[in-house]
């Protein structure tokens, strides 16, 4: 009998059990309208109502720390659900506003109060562990109008985990009490936490019991009343209750200061700019700010929390618009990268941070999360970010302090990353309870040869040895502003043998690409796929071969029209459907973009940045997802959603700007206080771009691009300080 795959056990009726992160559903997350907001580490996820949990299992809920402290809350109208008018995130991403109406209401068979007569609006919003609801009524008739509004709620207190799909044979216990400011759930864990739902009301309701609050309100003809709801959520945090109107104005006033200094676009396209504003938006919805600065948690719902990975590309793809980010990003990972060995988390010393999770399965070990370093890629992409900031922004400071961290990253590489010493870097994982693929592609699947059969480990991913070029190569240049002039060669010489190895090795003439992976036998993964775009991406890819990558990227059996997917059509895992074996992901492509862009294909990228524009064109909020389905592309419809897509999506949301940065081939350099432009292209549907508030160290500028044809010109409108300007052609 032939061996089961690693991350899978095969059954003998045929079913599989599924690896630690793969997330169960019986419900799509593209069925209905979902909403989010988010702040610190609360989020919530609501129906186009306002409500949770009304149709069933799903993800809706209020979220803390990892855990749902809300799982249903519905809003009835004399005991029937209202009629939705309208539901939408405001443009900041500060609070959901929803307008609802009355259905009939009957009384002995007749009805007492026609539908449209009383408009009830929702807004909700997310400060500092509280939900804060403000519900307004107005009674349109010119007769007075009574009616009864119930609020349902409960509270499961389920780890992230469980409402992904972890079953878990034990839980702690639930208890209920009621004061005179509302009602209380307290759940202790196993873990020793006591976790607190506390749901405040104003009025106070006429009745409450432990699954709703009755209220009575009495409108006179043309007449307003309003209700607040305040849901608490307290673990080892303490709450920070206040009044509706001072939480909502400090909410936005920090929103506000978190984009007040980063640059802005705006272009001649009025869609366009509805996708930047909504990207930046849900960027600085999903940052929260660590005691090391800003990080980008990855995505609502699944993810979000701090990922190492997210975080650092999401900082790569923002670094021309608001370094601060990955300032944060550098200064959070430096923290807590890892000092000793821990098999149940693979951490070695020296390797950069996968995911932290603080739920109670994560703080009992259940999942291997709460400091989890399964990721071969985050540690080199680690030192390639401290070294593309450090470019960007000259900033010797951040730089200094986090210099040891970079030198124990690199001595990862070396001795953890590349055990076998043949060059390159390899994973494999520690423990049965971890990833079993540990690239960004970490589905038990994603990893395969030509015939289908799942690569045996321990393996080399095509993309990884570009990041490893890349640390290399950056952390030189450190080396040497530091003096370090020994260590500075020792890398340049390191990264140039990898180069050479990873092209005598990686390449597969036939298919025009990079192999996807190696396997523990040193045989390549003869697959066409994504990966060898961030070959591009990171520089590893000799100027021979980058054409050839561009050309088959950009095939039918890649390119689904919509976007480069993560397998080709036509190999032997192919899927569209699936989430790394054929899908299309707004970050990947963003990068393959900025690949294509530097070895002078800004072109193609204008083609995959113009294919991607248009997949947000079709999405709800013009948010672009996670992933979406890899079919391809059909007249007059839109891509096809995948059902278990976060969004908003962090490394998603930054897509469009590292798209903008690729075709305009937009380059900071403080050291040579420049501001370039290198043979800039735009696509179709844009003739001009304004970047306003664009900073280098102490300069600050302006400009305006304008495209003529297949030209481009630059124009500057304002400046201050010395920065220089300049187009390359």
């Amino acid at each position: 009998m032939a061996e089961a795959p690693r991350g899978i056990d095969h059954l003998m009726d045929g079913a599989i059990g599924l690896p630690q992160h793969y997330i169960e559903t019986e419900t799509s997350l593209v069925q209905s309208a979902l909403r989010s907001l988010k702040h610190g580490d609360a989020f919530a996820v609501f129906d186009e109502y306002g409500d949770i949990g009304v149709a069933g299992p799903g993800p809706e809920g209020l979220y803390f720390n990892d855990t749902r402290f809300l799982s249903r809350l519905k809003l009835l109208v004399d005991g029937k659900r209202p009629l939705l008018l309208s539901s939408v995130v405001q443009d900041d991403n500060v609070a959901l506003s929803v307008d609802l109406t009355n259905p009939d209401i009957h009384i002995d068979g007749a009805i007492s109060m026609p539908r449209d007569t009383i408009c009830i609006e929702r807004t909700k919003f997310l400060w500092r562990g509280v939900l804060y609801e403000r519900i307004g009524f107005r009674n349109f008739a010119d007769i007075p109008r009574q009616f009864r509004i119930d609020i349902g709620f409960g509270a499961d207190f389920r780890d992230l985990f469980e409402v992904r799909g972890s079953m878990r044979e034990k839980r702690g216990q639930i208890a209920f009490m009621r004061d005179q400011t509302g009602v209380e759930f307290q759940y202790d864990g196993l873990d020793r936490v006591r976790r607190v739902t506390k749901l405040v009301f104003w009025p106070e309701p006429e009745h409450a019991d432990q699954t709703r609050a009755r209220f009575r309100f009495d409108l006179g003809p043309h007449g307003r009343g309003s209700m607040f709801l305040s849901v608490v959520c307290a673990d080892q945090n303490p709450p920070h209750l206040t009044h509706f109107s001072i939480a909502f104005r400090d909410r936005r006033r920090a929103i506000r200061a978190k984009t007040a200094a980063i640059a802005t676009v705006n272009s001649s396209n009025d869609l366009f700019n509805e996708v930047c504003c909504r990207a930046t938006s849900d960027l600085y919805m999903l940052v929260s700010r660590t005691p090391q600065g800003l990080y980008p948690y990855a995505g609502i719902p699944w993810f979000s929390t701090a990922f190492g990975r997210d975080g650092i590309i999401t900082a790569m793809m923002l670094l021309w618009l608001d370094p601060v980010i990955a300032k944060g990003v550098l200064k959070f990972l430096a923290a807590t990268q890892a000092k000793t060995i821990d098999p149940a988390a693979d951490a070695q010393p020296g390797k950069i941070l996968h995911e932290t999770r603080n739920g109670e399965m994560a703080r009992l070990g259940e999942v291997p999360f709460r400091l989890y370093y399964g990721s071969v890629d985050a540690t080199p992409l680690f030192v390639m970010l401290a070294g593309m900031y450090f470019d960007r922004t000259g900033d010797v400071e951040t730089i200094t302090a986090i210099w040891p961290n970079i030198k124990a990253a690199l001595q990862w590489i070396d001795e953890f990353g590349d055990k076998d010493g043949d060059g390159f870097v390899e994973y494999a994982r520690e423990t049965g309870d971890g990833l079993v693929n540990q690239g960004w592609k970490d589905s038990y699947d994603s990893i395969f040869h030509a015939d289908g059969a799942l690569a045996e480990g321990p393996i080399a991913l095509c993309e990884v040895q570009g990041y490893v070029y890349a640390a290399k190569s950056h952390a030189a240049k450190l080396a040497g502003y530091f003096g370090e002039r020994d260590l500075e060669s020792k890398l340049l010489a390191e990264a140039q043998s990898l180069q050479k190895a990873f092209d005598a090795t990686f390449w597969c003439e036939d298919l025009g690409a990079f192999a996807l992976a190696l396997d523990g036998r040193k045989k390549p993964c003869r697959v066409r796929a994504s990966n060898s775009g961030h070959a591009l991406f990171a520089g590893i890819a000799s100027p021979e071969r980058a054409p050839r990558v561009v050309r088959t990227l950009l095939r039918r059996s890649s390119f689904s029209g919509w976007g480069i997917r993560t397998v080709a059509d036509g190999e032997a895992r192919y899927n569209p459907i699936s989430y790394h074996n054929g899908s299309v992901w707004p970050h990947d492509n963003a990068m393959i973009a900025l690949g294509f862009a530097r070895y002078g294909f800004a072109r193609e990228a204008a083609q995959v940045f113009s294919a991607m524009f248009d997949a947000a064109a079709h999405q709800d909020l013009r948010r672009l997802p996670e992933l979406f389905c890899g079919f391809i592309r059909r007249p007059h419809r839109g891509p096809t959603s995948y059902p278990v897509a976060c969004a908003p999506q962090a490394w998603a949301a930054a897509a469009p700007f590292a798209f903008l940065q690729a075709c305009l081939g937009m380059e900071l350099s403080q050291r040579n206080n420049a501001i370039r432009f290198i043979d800039p292209m735009m696509p179709d549907f844009l003739d001009s771009v304004t970047l306003t508030r664009l900073t280098l160290g102490a300069s600050q500028v302006k400009l305006k691009l304008e495209r003529h044809g297949e030209d481009v010109t630059l124009n500057l409108l304002e400046r201050r300080g010395d920065a220089k300007l300049m187009l390359v052609k």
